[in-house]
């Protein structure tokens, strides 16, 4: 089967550089690009793309907000950000907004055409030691209050809790069978539940519900 991605870069020579990896590979192609964020929400509206590789930092319109916007309009293509680390804040936001993960732009070229299959797979596709060094690094400026302020907590196992406090700590599935003295087949299936239960559309969104709820903080690494 052969992905469709749509590229968002305000660059020109970034967007071409993006195409010639794409395309090297058998089984992606691009179908369109744009240029800015409102450029890429227009075009998609009437294009289906499996993901959509969008740069943050644009005019016209960012990618937060074009991130928002296709998330609001029930879009089915799923966006990776593209960013560099001193755009924390951005990226911070984008993951709020609806972004399945991010890359930063120096990434290998296996890295990110990894990331881009596991994104259209359905999967988390950040690293979630670096997605969990990103909001501890902005822990103060998140919203909401102690955890108990939030009744899907109250849905949640203590297991599925621990399952999702170690998440947040950067462990992968193997990692947290391990720690935990489960069978990773085990983990898999608590972390599915968690999904469920929490309406997480992948494992990105774990991480932020951990942090926003209280249940991790960023002390514990």
């Amino acid at each position: 089967m052969t992905l469709s991605l749509f590229l968002v870069d305000d660059q020109r020579l970034v967007r071409a550089g993006l195409r010639m990896m794409v395309e090297s590979q058998d089984d992606l192609t691009v179908v369109g690009e744009a240029g800015d964020g409102r450029e890429a929400v227009t075009k998609l509206r009437g294009l289906t793309a499996d993901v959509v590789l969008m740069d943050v930092r644009m005019p016209v319109m960012d990618g937060v907000e074009a991130t928002r916007r296709l998330t609001r309009l029930g879009h089915p293509a799923r966006v990776l950000i593209l960013t560099t680390f001193d755009l924390d804040e951005y990226v911070f936001a984008a993951l709020r907004a609806g972004a399945a993960g991010f890359m930063l732009k120096d990434a290998r070229q296996e890295e990110l055409l990894a990331a881009v299959r596991g994104v259209a797979a359905g999967g988390s596709v950040v690293a979630p030691s670096a997605t969990r060094r990103l909001i501890a690094h902005f822990a103060d400026r998140l919203p909401g209050g102690p955890a108990a302020t939030d009744e899907r907590l109250a849905l949640i196992t203590p297991r599925e809790a621990e399952v999702l406090d170690a998440i947040a700590t950067g462990a992968t599935n193997a990692e947290i069978a391990a720690r935990l003295h489960l069978a990773e087949g085990t983990v898999k299936t608590h972390v599915g539940n968690l999904l469920a239960k929490l309406r997480c559309r992948d494992r990105v969104a774990l991480v932020l519900f951990a942090f926003e709820t209280g249940l991790s903080t960023p002390d514990r690494r």
